[in-house]
């Protein structure tokens, strides 16, 4: 189901089936807190994030911008909102606006770690420029590892980023990925691209979880930019490599970036890590479990496979997330 609502204010069916009002109300509650953010280049969404005027929304949003443009869905008033600060590793960055900042509605942030596979959520924004937009999905998958190459992705490395089968197209960047108790689960920020082909793949959009957002959006707030990243990153973008039969049997290196930390224990593109220390990996989000148990500087060996069954090693020290 795909809903469009542009009045916020629309009274929930009398009569309609519980979970038909579930979604109404969400929709009504969270929708006012979601903006349309312009530049001169590009245009995208944001949220509501207090009461002071911030908005939080994608880096790749804002770009080089230092004011953008916010159109914000109740009345439609147009206001005028200065860029404080920017995080490409994680694709985020605040706004703020710059008068009238009363009107605006902040949204409740959920705490992603309770994120539960197959819990409902839905994504608002202002797809293709169609203002105050709704579309619905589960969550398909968390702690994934996804590398912005995209175009419209910049230099972005979600880690760990959740999955969802909500449709998230260009413009809904920076919107809302909002669970049925009315909370903010995700900013969702690209979708996947079908390979070897200009379209996003349909049901495979990803949203940079609501921890992370509150935790660098705080840090930017405070002093206009991140001081603390967090844990420690080995340097790749990355997909879980299957077997024969299907099953997750490692992480398939698609890039590995110079200077970091599998870079230094001599893993390359296209090689497949199967452990981490004395942990073997399967999959990509038992591989982030992992480098997030890791303190930066800490030493870690990458065991990995290269074009036969042969294991080969190296070991590096775990670099930690850059600050912006």
């Amino acid at each position: 189901m795909v809903a469009s609502c542009s009045n916020a204010s629309t009274s929930a069916g009398q009569g309609s089936p519980p979970i038909e009002v579930e979604y109404e109300q969400t929709v009504r509650d969270v929708l006012p807190s979601v903006v349309q953010i312009t530049t001169d280049k590009s245009t995208g969404s944001g949220v509501v994030y207090d009461k002071h005027g911030d908005i939080v929304t994608n880096e790749h949003v804002v770009g080089t911008a230092k004011t953008v443009k916010i159109q914000e869905p109740v009345g439609n008033m147009a206001l005028t909102g200065k860029v404080i600060g920017t995080f490409a590793p994680d694709d985020l960055a605040v706004i703020r606006v710059e008068g009238k900042a009363a009107g605006l509605k902040p949204a409740k942030f959920a705490n992603s770690n309770d994120a539960q596979i197959g819990e409902i959520v839905l994504a608002m924004g202002n797809p293709l420029g169609l203002t105050d937009s709704v579309t619905q999905g589960i969550i398909s998958a968390t702690g994934r590892i996804v590398g912005a190459s995209e175009p419209a992705g910049g230099k972005a490395l979600i880690s760990p980023a959740i999955q969802t089968s909500a449709a998230i197209n260009p413009g809904n960047s920076g919107g809302a990925l909002v669970t049925l108790n009315h909370e903010v689960i995700g900013i969702p920020t690209l979708a996947a691209r079908l390979p070897g082909e200009a379209g996003a793949a349909p049901g495979i959009g990803f949203a940079i979880p609501s921890d992370t957002v509150r935790d660098i959006a705080d840090q930017l707030i405070k002093s206009g930019k991140v001081t603390n990243a967090g844990g420690g990153t080995l340097g790749i973008t990355a997909q879980t490599s299957a077997s024969k039969s299907g099953e997750p049997a490692g992480v398939a290196v698609l890039a590995v970036a110079s200077g970091g930390t599998a870079a230094g224990a001599g893993v390359r593109k296209g090689d497949i890590i199967v452990a981490l220390n004395n942990s073997d990996v399967a999959s990509l989000e038992q591989l982030e479990t992992k480098v997030d148990e890791l303190t930066p500087g800490s030493t870690v060996t990458i065991r990995y496979t290269r074009g036969s069954a042969a294991v080969h090693k190296g070991t590096a020290k775990l670099a930690s997330v850059p600050p912006g």
